[in-house]
Formats: structure tokens, C-alpha cells, sequence
């Protein structure tokens, strides 16, 4: 065999000794399993002793031999395919995973979470290498800090992966991305590979539900949490239930779930499941504006949050105590219309109205952020009312789910390269026409001039933008804000607390 690939081979193995994947005792059986997906029978170890942070280069060197060699396909598919397939030759069993879990567990719930978010990176479920390439910064707001990434882990996928997809037998296994069925899974043209994947049972409300990682990490320990059953997504009393549950289970995470419907809700409605984390949006940062006192509930602590979305926050010990007010909540405004806020519950048969919801501790107690959604679309917004607007769609056009409504900011991978144009446009005026000739800055030439107006400096240009593209998200908040932050809108949602 190639002493490249021998070299590779020799990496890898050393990489699962040095990150805890594999014992001494297993090295030799690992070496074999990751010959065979290879399918070479001979093998030359090669003493290492350098450390990686993550397995990317010997993984590279080992699909670049397949594909030299006629055994792998030359799309980034196929490559994802088979370097998760040799991954997976290093990454503990299920059971293993799960009975150190639950061993940490009772010794410390952080303690049992910093092992498995550590095992979901080193194993290179999560990337981590594509991650750090992300973009990060903070805006300043009216209503906070928030954080805007430009996300370019998650590769989008290249004309011969869309074809080869196109052209596969479809299959109903299994039936979608979170299903738990995809521990293992080997991968196909439609669906990621998740040989390198494993899921932690969760009890939650006396049913069966999973605890995994996001492998695209938006934020600190971005994770989801599945049902069981492949059914679809629902806001109801048992997701309230649920969401206080876990944060009883792992309170240093939050838990949120999407809302139920298209447009305001996730890109996956097909699988009931959250999203959490151990990370503090800046929607849980901010105060609130005012005050409700809700008939009934004169022991829940409640008020509206000044946030430029709708949000009503409710705060007690008594988790079932938050689950009636909220459950409340949510029937009256399945059915609320106020046409002076151009709110209407329902189209004929169609519903509008749903709830964002998202679970916190507060040390001894439990935060309950309800966040008021409404899908409707008109003539003039045709892609929802309560939806980014046109004029912000060369910024972003995608739904507003839960993390963005929460202020974190998953803008396309396109702006990186159209941004620094833009900064470059406003730099080097000379060559200002050029630049924005170019198709793709067709779309931002009102935002440009917009710039160029506020004369600032050269130098000053890439902050500029930055801090522009945190006004626009704040804005595309408050579009998807039911309730607008006017006296009217204000007026408009005591009269729903009102009815509540």
C-alpha cells in the first residue's frame, strides 16, 4: 500500500488514542476496521507523535487515495460518505456512550454533557474544523447586543451531489434527518452519513425521546432533541411540559421548540423535536417592558419583554403552574383575530396563530418566553406578512426560526464574498461602478448608497457593514413581530393579554 496511506492510517489511529475514541487495548482492531472500508489487506504502521485538534488532514490524504483509485466517487457526498464511514472504525458503540452518560450524570449533568458534546467533536460528527471558519460578530441594538453569524459549515452541495440525489431511489429510511434511526446510518444521495453519530435516550413526560448535537453548531453545545415517533412538529401543553422537564434534567441548557407552522416555523415540520443549548441568547438577556398580571395566575411573575419580536415571559417554581398559564396562552391566541393589527387566526380553514416557546432556569425558578407567531401572507407579502420583508431579502429571505428569533443572526454563506465587495465598493470609490455592476450586488445597490451616504471613512467600511447588516436584523425582527413596537402595537398587545 501507498506509505501515504499507511502514514494516514497511522494518524487516524493515533488521533482516537489521543482524544479518548479508542484504548491501547484497541488500536490494532481499529487499524483493521478502517482497512477494510478501505479495502486493502495489507498495512505498514507508521510511528506518530504528532497531536490534531481534529482528524481533517488524514481524512483528506485517505478520500484523495480512494478517489485516485477508482473506489470513490469524485463528489463531496460520496467523500462525507465514506470519511464518516472511517470515523466511524473509531467511535465507541452506542451502549458505551450512553452508559458513561448516565454514569457522569449522576456524578454531575455538566459533567455528563462535557463528555458527550466532547465525543460528538473529536469523533467529527461536528466538523469542527469547517466551524471555526464560521463568522461571528455583535451589533449593538435599540434592544441589546445581538449576534450575527454568516455559517459556512454546512457545505452546500456541489451539481454532482444534486444530480446523483436526483437520479437515486428514493427510500423511507429512515423517513428523515432526526429520526433515531439515523445512528449509523451509512448515508445515501439524500440523506447525511451518520456512522460517527450517537443519540442519548432521554426520558421526558413518561415518553421516549433522544438528546444529540446539532453536527452544524450554531451556537456553544447546540443541541436537538427528538421524538421517538416520526410525527409532526406541534406546540401544545405537553411540548410546555416537556421543555420544563428537560431544564429540570440539564438546567444549565435551555430548551426551545419551533412553532408548528410553515413560514414561521423550522426547516424540519415533519419530526417533533427542540433545539437547546448551553449558550444565553440575547432575547434571554433582555428585561421586561412591562408588566402583566394574568386572572388566576397572580403567582406566576408575567410580563411582556422588550424585544422587537412578541414575547411574553412567564417565571415560577411551579413548573405545572407555567404549563396552565402558558397552555392558556396558546388556545386564545390559536383563535385571536384583531384586524387593527392586521392579526387574523384563520384564512377559511387555514390556521395562522402558533407560539415559538423556549424553557430556562433562573436558579430556583423556571422562565417560560412565549413568542406570538402568525403565518399569513397578502398580495404585498406574498412570502408571510410576519416574515422578512422584501426590501431585507439581500440580506436574508429564510424563515425566522426559533434561534434567530431568539437573536442570533444564520445569514448565508454568499455574503462573505458579496460583503467584501461591498467594502471594497466603498473603499476604493474608483472602482465603486465596477463592483456593483457585477450581478450579484444588483440586490444591494440601495443598501450602498445608503452606506456611501453616512461618509464613512475607507478604513472604516468592513465595521460599517457589519453594523448595517445588525440594523437589517433587528428590522427583520421587527417584521416578524406580531405585534409592532409603536403606542399602537403596544395598545394592541395589552388588549391580547387582556384576553388572555
Amino acid at each position: 500500500m501507498n506509505a501515504n496511506v499507511n502514514r494516514a492510517v497511522s494518524r487516524l489511529v493515533n488521533y482516537g488514542l489521543q482524544r479518548g475514541l479508542i484504548e491501547p487495548e484497541d488500536a490494532a482492531y481499529a487499524a483493521n476496521r478502517i482497512l477494510a472500508v478501505l479495502g486493502v489487506g495489507e498495512f505498514a504502521p507508521v510511528k506518530v507523535e504528532d497531536e490534531l485538534r481534529f482528524p481533517a488532514e488524514p481524512l483528506e490524504e485517505l478520500c484523495q487515495w480512494a478517489a485516485a483509485s477508482g473506489k470513490l466517487a469524485d463528489n463531496q457526498n460520496a467523500w462525507e460518505r465514506f470519511d464518516t464511514e472511517l470515523m466511524a472504525c473509531l467511535t465507541p458503540r452506542p451502549s458505551e456512550v450512553v452508559k458513561r452518560f448516565w454514569a457522569l450524570y449522576r456524578e454531575d449533568p455538566k459533567a455528563a454533557t462535557d463528555y458527550y458534546y466532547d465525543l460528538s467533536r473529536a469523533s467529527n460528527y461536528i466538523r469542527v474544523d469547517r466551524i471555526e471558519k464560521d463568522r461571528l460578530w455583535i451589533a449593538p441594538t435599540p434592544y441589546g447586543d445581538l449576534v450575527i453569524t454568516i455559517n459556512l459549515s454546512k457545505p452546500e452541495k456541489d451539481p454532482k451531489a444534486i444530480a446523483a440525489a436526483k437520479n437515486a431511489p428514493q427510500s423511507g429510511y429512515p423517513a428523515c434527518a432526526l429520526c433515531r434511526e439515523n445512528e449509523g446510518f451509512l448515508g445515501s444521495a439524500n440523506q447525511a452519513a451518520r456512522g460517527n453519530h450517537r443519540l442519548i435516550p432521554l426520558p421526558l413526560c413518561g415518553e421516549n425521546w433522544f438528546l444529540q448535537y446539532s453536527p452544524y453548531v450554531y451556537y456553544n453545545e447546540h443541541c436537538i432533541v427528538l421524538s421517538e415517533e416520526h410525527r409532526p412538529m406541534k406546540v401544545s401543553r405537553e411540548s410546555f411540559r416537556r421543555l420544563l422537564e428537560f431544564v429540570t434534567l440539564l438546567p444549565h441548557y435551555f430548551l426551545g421548540s419551533n412553532a408548528d407552522l410553515p413560514i414561521v416555523g423550522g426547516s424540519i415540520l415533519t419530526h417533533d423535536h427542540f433545539q437547546g443549548g448551553r449558550y444565553e441568547f440575547p432575547m434571554a438577556k433582555a428585561p421586561l417592558r412591562e408588566e402583566v398580571v394574568f386572572s388566576g395566575f397572580e403567582d406566576v411573575k408575567a410580563g411582556i419583554v422588550n424585544w422587537p419580536m412578541s414575547v411574553i415571559r412567564l417565571r415560577g417554581r411551579e413548573k405545572e403552574r407555567l404549563v396552565d398559564l402558558a397552555d392558556r396562552i396558546l388556545t386564545v391566541w390559536r383563535g385571536y383575530s384583531d384586524e387593527s393589527a392586521e392579526i387574523l387566526s384563520h384564512t377559511g380553514d387555514t390556521p395562522h396563530n402558533t407560539i415559538t416557546p423556549i424553557a430556562r432556569r433562573r436558579g430556583d425558578e423556571y422562565e417560560l418566553d412565549l413568542v406570538l407567531r402568525n403565518n399569513r401572507t397578502t398580495q404585498e407579502h406574498p412570502l408571510g406578512l410576519f416574515h422578512p420583508h422584501a426590501e431585507y431579502h439581500h440580506i436574508k429571505k429564510e424563515n425566522i426560526g426559533l434561534i434567530e428569533v431568539m437573536g442570533l443572526a444564520i445569514l448565508p454563506p454568499r455574503l462573505l464574498e458579496e460583503t467584501a465587495l461591498l467594502a471594497e465598493a466603498l473603499s476604493a470609490p474608483e472602482r465603486a461602478g465596477e463592483i456593483m455592476a457585477r450581478p450579484e450586488m444588483e440586490k444591494h445597490q440601495s443598501w450602498y448608497q445608503e452606506l456611501k451616504s453616512r461618509n464613512r471613512k475607507p478604513e472604516e467600511a468592513q465595521r460599517a457593514i457589519q453594523v448595517g447588516i445588525g440594523e437589517i436584523f433587528g428590522k427583520i425582527l421587527g417584521n416578524a413581530g406580531v405585534y409592532k413596537d409603536t403606542p399602537q402595537g403596544r395598545d394592541a398587545f395589552r388588549r391580547f393579554c387582556g384576553a388572555v
